[in-house]
């Protein structure tokens, strides 16, 4: 943070901010929006690409933007001009933020997979920093997204403000000390694997979200995506099958008496998560001294005689802290999480009720699946089917309730990008004994088409 205040400045005194794109006007892309037009005069949110236009120009007015100001734009020439006039931007067709050459960064914040995958190779295949909250992409393809980046000389990307990245920044810190991490933990008030949009539209009504949105929080989907993103970045595992996941009302600094250290050594570290423990809505990271000096100190300074201690931040402040992420990114050339090595983890998909063949699978926060995390060399030996290729795939026979799903169990959509990035990730972290890859799909070679793909998931 330091850094990035010292780099904001500096940007600030060219008098040329930061010019943004932005896919998806919802809830989160809304708030950060507001704080940025209000707070934060290093960003410039030049462009939205919503597929209801209304809402990406709502948002602009909510942050105090005149209409005058807004143009609703269809081709990349209208664009432009708009634009050269310091007009703000919106527009259907997300070609025109990936294609477009005045877009420094863009902010992926639809949290839908398909949509996503297109999206985020595009602007990769433009030259585009990507900063993204769609943690349901990151954790099914991140790391073959990661590698395209960087062949291509740019930043695929988590964001500071949600867990994944705040778990990061402490991590970052303590083994900056020397000590070394056996436990990076999600701190949540509410988990139950059968939630869905019926059981949390009252409560999407009150914050105004989407029911879909909050029913992937309460019934641990998006959870589990964010600890799938740690553990990649990390290199961390989990010590079973959908994390341990205890209950637990006091503070977090009491779970370093309950975990096995012998185990976690042995597995080199694992991600877990907490029910109702303090700090909440924060994340907590459990770390062993390396020697005799450091336990002294850490003993000293009142966090125990060990062999675990307990280190936390208790907030994450999502909207607020998003533009620091793109600031960061783009004059710090930082990645706030993430890299391109093997996958530890995926996140699988688990029936939230009894499945049958024919059924198509709805989407994440829905009424037929959660997501488990998994070892990635189990679910690559099991063929397991990752949580994000889930939608729209239907059932080739019927699936009890609780089971985990397949590739054998469904037939996939066609022409899924995100089913080839699939394919194309398992191909390049092979596991010894595994089934060959099975994500089906006819989308190599082929163009990506971006009009007209957005869902409703943009506008949580």
């Amino acid at each position: 943070m330091i850094i990035v205040d010292n780099a904001i400045r500096a940007r600030l005194q060219t008098g040329r901010p930061i010019v943004v794109g932005v896919y998806g006007s919802g809830f989160m892309a809304r708030g950060m929006l507001i704080n940025v037009e209000r707070h934060m005069k290093v960003l410039h949110v030049a462009a939205i690409c919503n597929r209801n236009v209304q809402r990406a120009i709502n948002a602009y007015l909510d942050a105090g933007v005149s209409r005058e100001d807004i143009q609703h734009v269809t081709n990349a020439a209208a664009m432009a001009r708009a634009l050269s006039l310091g007009k703000r931007v919106v527009t259907d067709d997300p070609s025109l933020i990936a294609a477009s050459p005045a877009i420094e960064v863009v902010f992926e914040t639809t949290g839908h997979v398909e949509y996503g995958a297109r999206v985020t190779l595009e602007c990769i295949r433009n030259g585009k920093d990507v900063v993204s909250l769609n943690v349901e992409l990151d954790a099914t393809v991140g790391q073959v997204l990661r590698r395209k980046a960087e062949d291509a000389g740019v930043i695929f990307t988590g964001a500071d403000g949600d867990q994944p990245g705040v778990t990061m920044n402490l991590v970052r810190h303590v083994e900056a000390m020397g000590l070394r991490p056996l436990v990076c933990g999600n701190i949540k008030g509410l988990q139950d694997r059968y939630r869905n949009p019926t059981t949390q539209e009252a409560f999407a009504r009150q914050w105004g979200q989407t029911p879909a949105m909050v029913a992937s929080f309460a019934d641990g989907t998006k959870m589990t995506a964010e600890q799938v993103i740690v553990a990649n970045a990390c290199g961390l595992k989990v010590s079973r099958r959908g994390m341990i996941g205890r209950d637990h009302e006091g503070h977090v600094d009491e779970l370093v008496d309950h975990y096995d250290i012998d185990e976690l050594r042995s597995l080199g570290g694992i991600v877990d998560y907490v029910v109702g423990a303090r700090p909440s809505p924060g994340i907590y990271v459990l770390a062993e001294a390396r020697d005799e000096n450091q336990a002294f100190f850490l003993d000293l300074g009142k966090l125990g005689k060990g062999p675990l201690y307990s280190f936390y931040t208790a907030w994450h402040l999502t909207t607020l802290e998003f533009g620091i992420s793109i600031a960061r990114v783009v004059l710090c050339r930082d990645v706030v999480i993430g890299n391109s090595k093997a996958p530890s983890l995926d996140v699988v998909a688990a029936a939230k009720k009894p499945l049958r063949q024919g059924e198509v699978i709805d989407g994440i926060g829905g009424y037929m699946t959660y997501g488990l995390a998994e070892n990635y060399e189990t679910s690559r030996r099991e063929n397991l089917l990752p949580m994000g290729l889930a939608e729209g795939c239907r059932l080739k026979r019927d699936v009890p309730m609780d089971a985990v799903l397949t590739y054998e169990d469904v037939e996939p959509p066609a022409d899924s990008c995100a089913h080839a990035l699939r394919r194309e990730l398992e191909e390049l972290f092979p596991v010894a004994g595994s089934q060959p890859v099975s994500a089906g799909g006819n989308f190599a070679g082929a163009a990506v088409q971006l009009h007209h793909q957005q869902t409703e998931a943009e506008v949580e």
